[in-house]
C-alpha cells in the first residue's frame, strides 16, 4: 500500500509495468465479502485483466471500481477466483 486505499502493483514479464490501482472500503467488501486480503483480491484482479489485455494496455494510475466500471464478467471470474 502506498497510501490510504492505494496499491501499487507490478506486473513482471517481458514488459514490466507498474500501476498505482486505488481500491476503496466498500468496493474491496464488495469483491472479497471481507474474507481476502486486499493485497490478495488485487492479484486476482489483475490475473482476470490479464487474461483479456497485455499489461501494458492496463492504466498505470485507475480505481479498480472506475476501471471495471459493473463489468459483470469481470466481477465474476475475480468472485470465482476468490472462491474458498
Amino acid at each position: 500500500m502506498v497510501g490510504a486505499n492505494t496499491y501499487q502493483v507490478v506486473v513482471e514479464g517481458a514488459d514490466e509495468t507498474e500501476h498505482r490501482v486505488v481500491m476503496g472500503p466498500d468496493y474491496y467488501k464488495h469483491l472479497s465479502r471481507g474474507e481476502f486480503t486486499h493485497e490478495w483480491v488485487l492479484v486476482q484482479a489483475f490475473r482476470v485483466l490479464l487474461e483479456r489485455d497485455t499489461s501494458v494496455s492496463i492504466p498505470t494510475e485507475f480505481d479498480l471500481k472506475e476501471f471495471i466500471a459493473g463489468d459483470v464478467e469481470i466481477e465474476s471470474k475475480i468472485a470465482t477466483r476468490l472462491a474458498p
